[in-house]
């Protein structure tokens, strides 16, 4: 979509940066403050950035059979830095653009992203890009429980993706939920299931080809080491 987008003078281009900077700048904004921006620079070069992404057509570089969009994603913002710094710094905030709004750049979600150990700012980047990734998949099994009418089972079960070891957590969700334990069992399989699919579905969107979606799971469960 973002590529088909790039260019058009018809709102797809803006429509299709806006689903980008949604889905994509925690890790470019994580990337930021371990660099050292503070939290006002941070925010502005991150809308900048994406700005200029597209206002530039630097989308038609992008080669869907040719490497990772996130590695194209980072590289493009350290060319940015290199090249646009002193001037985007300059700019009062839109940058002269049409200011992109980050509804998801809340207080609450942007403490979260905060400097708080040593890593380095490459990866602070991936560890925050894996984080993304998973709560896109989260979001969208979200969105298919909500539209079939089971919000409240997705509720009572999503804990069980990052797995309860307790030994009556399925007995406590059933009786909650009004289900018995062995439906709450297979009820919990299928979730499981399911977000996997859909992990791998997402994570096939930002890489070259089928056979490398199993090295990129293997590479973003290895940030969290």
């Amino acid at each position: 979509m973002v590529l088909s987008a790039a260019g058009q003078g018809d709102g797809t281009g803006s429509r299709a940066l806006a689903e980008l900077c949604q889905c994509y700048w925690r890790p470019l904004y994580a990337y930021l403050r371990w660099q050292g921006f503070d939290v006002e620079e941070a925010e502005d070069l991150t809308q900048e950035f994406f700005a200029r992404l597209l206002d530039k057509n630097g989308l038609a570089t992008v080669d869907p059979g040719k490497g990772k969009f996130r590695s194209f994603l980072l590289a493009s913002l350290k060319h940015f830095l290199a090249n646009e710094r002193d001037r985007a710094l300059a700019l009062k905030r839109g940058g002269g653009l049409p200011l992109i709004h980050l509804d998801a750049l809340s207080a609450e979600k942007r403490r979260q992203i905060e400097p708080t150990d040593d890593l380095s700012p490459d990866k602070a980047f991936e560890r925050q890009w894996a984080l993304t990734v998973l709560d896109q998949a989260l979001s969208r099994l979200r969105t298919e429980f909500s539209m079939a009418g089971r919000e409240a089972l997705f509720e009572e079960l999503k804990g069980f993706l990052t797995g309860d070891g307790r030994a009556d957590a399925h007995a406590a969700a059933g009786e909650r939920g009004g289900m018995s334990e062995g439906a709450v069992k297979v009820a919990v399989h299928r979730l499981r299931r399911r977000y996997r699919d859909l992990l791998r579905g997402e994570i096939a969107q930002t890489v070259g080809s089928p056979e490398e979606v199993d090295d990129e799971i293997r590479n973003l469960f290895a940030c969290f080491r």
